[in-house]
Order: C-alpha cells, then sequence, then structure tokens
C-alpha cells in the first residue's frame, strides 16, 4: 500500500518535535499487518549519521567508497557476481548476481561466464559487449580506481573473448583459487551499457574504449558526470539501468528516492514501489524522527538501548546487523610531519598498547561492538583468524606505552609533551625535538564515535602524547584521509577515522590486497611491507588457510593501522510489517526483496 509522505529537514520536522516534546499519541503507526504480502508501497530507510550518498558510476574512485553508495548504487547495476552473508555463511546470491556460476579451465587459466538475460531500460540487452566496455574503462582509468591492486584486476586479465552475445572468456596471467578470484575479483565487475562509450555528452556513442586514449576519454568524462550529484535525477546516462530499481530523485544534501524498475527482466524483480533513503546529521536527529515514526527502517544509538521496550510497543522489531567487517585507523606514513615518526614500529606498538578496546566496546558501545586486532573479521567466520591475532599481541597497557617511547629517546617536554631528545634513538628521518602531537580526522554525528575518540585522547595524554580532534562529514572524511605524497597540500592528515558503522566491509574472502598491499587504492596511509605483499599476493593463490592464518597473524604484529573496536552496522529498528529484510554482513541491502504485510 501507498504510505504517507514523509516532510523532510531533518531536526526540524513536525514528527521530531513532537517526539522532543513527548506527544506519543501524535506519533506515526508502525507495526500490525496481515501477515500476508502486499503490493507495492513505499520504505523510508535511514542512512548513517552524516552520511549523504555521492557516487553513482560503476567505478568507485577514491575518496567516494561508502558503503551506502555501493549499496544505492547496485539496486541499479547489477554486479556480474553478488554474494550474501545473512545466512550466517557467505555464499553466492544468483538471483542478485548477473551471470550464471563461471566455469574454469582444468589449467585454471581460462574462465568461461554466461550472462543472464537480463535488459537495460532502453531496451537493449546486456552482452558480452557490456562486459568488455566495463573491462576496457578499468584498464585506462584503474590508477583512479579505488578497488585497484596492482597486478590484480585488471591487469590479471590478459585476454577477452566474445563467445557470443552472452558468453565470453577472460585469459588469466596466471592460476588463481577459483573460489577467492570469484569472490573479490570478478565480484568487483558491474557490467556497464556500452550506450555509455562516449567522450561527451554531446558525443556519438561509439567503439571508443578499444583505444587507450578514447577508452580514457570516455572513463574521465564519465567521472566528471559522476561529480555532478546535481544532475544525478536527470542526466540521462544514469536513466540507462539493469537492476531492480531506478533512480527516481536524489538531493545534493543526499536524500535519495528509487523507483521499481519496470523494464528489469531478471530473477530478482522489486516488490516495492519506492525506497527513500534519509539523511541525517547526527545520530539523535535520526532517532528523534525513528520515534516520531518517520522511519520505517532506522537504526538505534547504543545510548538509547534502554528504551527498546518502548520501540518494540511502537511496531519496531530492534536487531543488530553485525559486519563482515574490521576497524581502524590509519596512519599517513606520508605525512610530512609525523609520516616518520608512524614509520616506527615501537610507536605504533606504544599507541596501541594504549586503546583500551575492553572500556570502549562495553562502555561507549554498550556491548554492540567487539573488539579487533587485526587485519581479519574477529568475531564471524573464525577460519580466517590466527592465534596471535585472537589474542590479542598488544592488550590494554600504559605502562608498556611509556616504556617503548621512553626506550626510544623520548622525553616530556614543557607542556608535558614528549619530544624526540635522542633522534638516534627515535629514528631514521625523526628530528631532534619533534612533538608527539597528532591530529585525528574523524567523522561526525555519531555519539559512540565521539566517546571513542574522548577516550583514546584521554589515554594517550597520560603517556604524552597529544591528540586534537577534527570531526568532520563523513564524506569529507573519505576525501580528505586518502593516499598522498608528502610534497602534496592533501597530505596534511595524519590519522583518520572512518569506522562507526565499521571501516571496511570485505568481500566473501578476507584478504588485504585493498587495504594492506603496497600501492592498492584504498591503502588510505600509504602502508608498504614487502613480506606483506608477499603474503596477501599467497592469499590469492593458495587454495588452503594457511596463507591468511600468516597474513593474520604478521599483520596483527606490525600494526599497519591502529587497530579499533568494530561496531555493529547499526542496531536496527525495523517496522514489524516490513518482511524480506536480511541483514547481510557484508553490508549488503537487497531492498528489492522486501515487501509490506500491511
Amino acid at each position: 500500500m501507498a504510505r504517507r509522505p514523509w516532510r523532510a529537514a531533518l531536526g526540524v520536522t513536525l514528527a521530531a518535535a513532537l517526539a522532543l516534546s513527548g506527544c506519543a499519541a501524535s506519533r506515526e503507526p508502525h507495526g500490525g499487518g496481515s501477515g500476508s504480502p502486499k503490493t507495492g508501497g513505499t520504505v523510508r530507510f535511514a542512512m548513517p549519521p552524516s552520511a549523504t550518498p555521492n557516487w553513482i558510476m560503476p567505478f568507485s574512485i577514491p575518496g567516494y567508497g561508502g558503503s551506502y553508495n555501493a549499496m544505492i548504487r547496485s539496486t541499479m547495476y547489477v554486479p556480474l557476481y553478488s554474494y550474501d552473508g545473512s545466512s550466517g555463511t557467505v555464499t553466492l546470491d544468483d538471483a542478485a548476481s548477473a551471470a550464471n556460476v563461471p566455469r574454469y579451465s582444468s589449467d585454471g587459466k581460462t574462465v568461461t561466464i554466461t550472462l543472464k538475460p537480463l535488459t537495460w531500460s532502453t531496451g537493449e540487452p546486456l552482452t558480452s559487449r557490456d562486459v568488455e566496455f566495463w573491462l576496457n574503462l578499468a584498464r585506462a582509468g584503474k590508477d583512479n580506481w579505488g578497488k585497484y591492486s596492482k597486478g590484480l584486476i585488471p591487469d590479471s586479465i590478459t585476454g577477452f573473448h566474445a563467445v557470443d552475445d552472452r558468453t565470453f572468456t577472460f585469459t588469466l596471467d596466471k592460476a588463481y583459487n577459483p573460489d577467492w578470484f570469484t569472490a573479490n575479483q570478478l565480484s568487483l565487475i558491474v557490467p556497464m551499457p556500452h550506450a555509455w562509450d562516449r567522450t561527451s555528452a554531446a558525443g556519438p556513442v561509439g567503439d571508443h574504449d578499444r583505444t587507450p586514449d578514447g577508452a580514457k576519454q570516455v572513463f574521465d568524462f564519465l567521472v566528471s558526470q559522476g561529480k555532478q550529484l546535481g544532475t544525478y535525477a536527470t542526466n540521462p546516462l544514469w536513466k540507462v539501468v539493469n537492476g531492480p530499481f531506478a533512480l527516481a530523485g536524489f538531493t545534493t544534501s543526499g536524500e535519495v528516492t528509487l523507483r521499481k524498475n519496470p523494464k528489469y527482466t531478471g530473477p530478482d524483480p522489486a516488490k516495492l514501489d519506492t525506497v527513500r533513503f534519509l539523511t541525517f546529521t547526527s545520530s539523535s536527529a535520526e532517532y528523534n524522527v525513528l520515534r516520531a515514526g518517520g522511519v520505517d527502517y532506522g537504526y538505534v544509538p547504543t545510548s538509547n538501548l534502554g528504551q527498546r521496550s518502548k520501540l518494540e510497543a511502537q511496531g519496531y522489531r530492534v536487531e543488530p546487523w553485525n559486519g563482515w567487517s574490521i576497524t581502524y585507523s590509519p596512519y599517513n606514513f606520508n605525512n610530512p610531519q609525523l609520516g616518520k615518526v608512524f614509520s616506527q614500529l615501537y610507536v605504533r606498538q606504544a599507541l596501541q598498547h594504549a586503546v583500551d578496546q575492553d572500556v570502549i566496546t562495553s562502555v561507549i558501545w554498550r556491548g554492540a561492538a567487539r573488539v579487533g586486532y587485526g587485519p581479519v573479521p574477529q568475531d564471524n567466520d573464525t577460519k580466517y583468524l590466527s592465534p596471535k591475532q585472537k589474542t590479542n599481541p598488544y592488550p590494554f597497557d600504559l605502562n608498556k606505552s611509556r616504556q617503548l617511547l621512553a626506550d626510544h629517546g623520548w622525553k616530556p617536554g614543557s607542556d608535558g609533551v614528549l619530544l624526540c631528545a635522542d633522534p638516534a634513538k627515535c629514528g631514521e628521518g625523526i628530528a631532534e625535538g619533534t612533538r608527539l602531537s597528532l591530529t585525528m580526522l574523524t567523522e561526525s554525528g555519531s555519539d559512540e564515535t565521539d566517546g571513542t575518540m574522548q577516550e583514546l585522547r584521554s589515554e594517550l595524554s597520560k603517556i604524552g602524547i597529544e591528540m586534537k580532534i577534527n570531526a568532520q562529514p563523513l564524506n569529507t572524511v573519505l576525501a580528505n584521509g586518502t593516499t598522498c605524497e608528502p610534497k602534496d597540500p592533501s597530505c596534511s592528515w595524519q590519522l583518520s577515522y572512518f569506522g562507526t558503522q565499521g571501516s571496511w566491509y570485505f568481500s566473501a574472502n578476507p584478504s588485504g590486497e585493498d587495504l594492506f598491499a603496497t600501492g592498492a587504492g584504498t591503502n588510505f596511509g600509504g602502508y608498504t611491507d614487502p613480506k606483506a605483499d608477499k603474503l596477501i599476493a599467497a592469499t590469492n593463490l593458495a587454495s588452503d588457510d594457511r596463507a591468511m592464518l600468516e597474513y593474520s597473524a604478521y599483520l596483527a604484529e606490525q600494526l599497519p593501522v591502529l587497530w579499533l573496536p568494530n561496531p555493529p552496522y547499526q542496531v536496527s529498528a525495523i517496522d514489524t510489517a516490513l518482511h524480506g529484510v536480511t541483514q547481510d554482513p557484508m553490508a549488503g541491502l537487497l531492498p528489492q526483496r522486501w515487501f509490506w504485510t500491511r
């Protein structure tokens, strides 16, 4: 059934005001339902605090990698392969994938893939040419693609051959672990309409992508269009979709409306008419609107979990949404002031010993978060978790932090902040008088994140390290905390935090080629370690779990980032009349499967 429209501005809506004033009788009702599916209707989904979608093109460039972008984009552009972990095991989601299960040759170096009979909204069928188009653009734009890791896709695909309109083969440079290659590489491919093969808005559609220069021009054109958020709802490019939804509205403030795609021909059609993604400046602003009934699928700040019974009485069910994820704060190893300091393992060890994960999880997150000590998920499928990571190589111990720094030439200055007094002990490139004063660029809008940062600052101050907090909207943090060179003005950031819902959600296999391999697109801090690179490469090739266990142990010990507790994606509040919701640990959404029973 159609739902009453919800009018607008965050924090000043009528319902929010009513919630604040305690007028429970004026709240919009939820719950009920006949138990039988109803056709159509609208769902209002609350996005994380300060999160505003800002990318639509099926290539996520650095600084535009928010999980909410991928959630929305995957409903319009069907990935070659999609995975889901909501059953407790991460498995291929066939209905949400654009192709049938791939077939690998006996030598492992050829992959044959057949597309499903999907159709673009123009009426044109999805063909092998659309996959070739994606591949050519990936090759041309790989240095500006956030998912690129040197030597992996598209580098690993040395040949493409269209067998027919729907079947094609990839020739690989070597034999990879097929499970890993499908889950972590082929899943990155999102077939794009060949109708986008143009170098300007007025230019003709052609085969520009079949030359390197032409492909680069097309890639740059599409990126330029992707940066024009104000045109998303009207740009004819983004109206060409093959997924269960199409874009019906997009505001520059980040509110997004999806409408059922009537021309979708796949096995996973939308049951709803529309889905609205609502933006909020803070978790408390979202909670006010939730309590007023203005959200159908939202979240409960942990500080409000004590009101669970009230929400349930109002017609919501409250469920944690745990993630196949890790949470961390990257160090900027290229920062001109502190990059050389962060390059010293003893400094990273001292900082890690000052993180009281037990307090952060139990007090600030009220038990909703889980500790995290290394590069693979700590509390889901533990087959990838080494004993070293599991038992925490660097437990909270301020005395160890102080001793590590004192042993390496650091002494308190007049203001109590540690100074490098003996450069020979401090480490290569660290000048005498360098102060251990750092700034954390952190996302705003979350009470839990604010509390985590305050706790971390307090503990660091006890060992002589000053931590300043620079809170910004999430998109600003993601845009300003990217890989840089010391001479770049953009290299002023020192540490960043974007983990209120978890910093990184993995593909089915939690390998580290995207995060910690030298030169990886989302290796934001510029971490590099030859042994880590070898271990990561081994995880991509090995057919057993030994390489992953070695990788888990080594990076838990080497600290490429500051490991922090891993929050749930959110503690959800879902209208009890809304069904078909599966809270995928991989942060997938699949709103096409939702339906009302009211």
